[in-house]
């Protein structure tokens, strides 16, 4: 494990990526793109990062901004209580000593970080001699040693932990962001790896085996829960309905149009919506969607509803507004296109 360490400082020296977050080690920086770049593709973070910045520039920015504002700066990237921990952990860091911690155990501690997060930012940030380990680097070090331990294991994790700490240079964060780059470019997950270009090739038993496509070894996902829903595009001239979402839970605290469980038929949408206490004008049904989370899936039946009056019950809003200032999940992106397209 240790003959990796120098090829590897050196090749990424020379072939890192030129990020915005890497132009300086500000653990205020480091801390946000590591929170967005989870489950969050690189490219796509580029540009959510530079509008988060240019908005909230620091941790104080980020103790007091509003609440719905913060979450439509979050809109697209999903996951929304990474948003809503980051928050969290400015108001905690601001109430405390008003900067960001400098060692691994007292970040550990903020809201949302886990152990990989926490190592990421006091070995980059403030050169913490500890791991950062996510799947890109779980990934390498499993082929590296030819290893057949089970990365969903509690056990498999503290290991390798423990392993890393061992070899981690004087340049911890280079070296746990070349390990993250060499599986984000070279060792990837999907399809043959670039082991051909691999600066320390000669040292992974995978590649001298020939079982890289069969490692890391982890457990099977679980089947996806499905659920039906029934969305209600309620409209009352150029207004639109939505309402909040309970502040706990799925998509907590974001907006949405009005739904129910289960996939009515324009007979039985009509029944409801009367009962609700609406006066339909006329009622659209529109093209079914899908949204699919980490651990369900949502069919949705659509309905775009002109109705007599609004109500007490929703936020009744212009389409401008509503792009401009609420939140609106992906999982409702293919109403709101249903609806311009109505609309316009």
């Amino acid at each position: 494990m240790k003959n990796i360490v120098d090829p590897l400082l050196k090749w990424y020296e020379k072939n890192k990526r030129e990020l915005p977050w890497r132009k300086d080690k500000d653990p205020y920086h480091i801390w946000i793109s590591e929170i967005m770049l989870q489950q969050t593709r690189v490219e796509a973070v580029k540009i959510y990062y530079e509008r988060f910045m240019k908005e909230i520039p620091d941790i104080t920015s980020l103790a007091h901004i509003d609440a719905d504002q913060l979450l439509k700066l979050w809109e697209g990237l999903g996951y929304y209580s990474r948003a809503k921990n980051l928050q969290a952990s400015a108001k905690k860091i601001v109430e405390e000593k008003g900067i960001m911690p400098s060692s691994y155990q007292e970040i550990l501690k903020l809201p949302g970080i886990g152990e990989y997060t926490a190592g990421a930012i006091s070995s980059i940030a403030f050169n913490e001699k500890v791991p950062a380990i996510d799947g890109n680097v779980f990934r390498v070090i499993m082929r590296i040693q030819n290893s057949t331990r089970n990365i969903s294991k509690t056990k498999t994790k503290r290991e390798l932990f423990n392993e890393l700490s061992l070899i981690m240079p004087d340049q911890p964060g280079d070296f746990n962001q070349a390990l993250m780059e060499l599986g984000a470019t070279i060792c990837v997950p999907n399809g043959m790896p670039h082991c051909n270009i691999c600066p320390i090739k000669k040292y992974c038993k995978a590649n001298q085996e020939n079982t890289m496509l069969e490692l890391p070894i982890k457990d099977t996902k679980k089947e996806k829960k499905i659920e039906h829903y029934t969305v209600f595009i309620l409209l009352n001239y150029h207004t639109v309905a939505i309402h909040k979402r309970p502040n706990r839970g799925l998509l907590a605290s974001m907006h949405e149009f009005p739904n129910i469980k289960g996939n009515l038929n324009k007979e039985e949408a009509l029944k409801y919506l009367k009962k609700e206490g609406y006066q339909v004008l006329r009622i659209l049904e529109t093209d079914s969607s899908k949204h699919i989370f980490t651990h369900k899936i949502w069919y949705m039946t659509n309905y775009i509803i002109y109705v007599e009056e609004t109500d007490q019950k929703n936020i009744w809003v212009d389409i401008d507004t509503l792009e401009t200032e609420y939140a609106l999940p992906s999982a409702f992106k293919t109403q709101l296109k249903q609806l311009k397209q109505e609309i316009r």
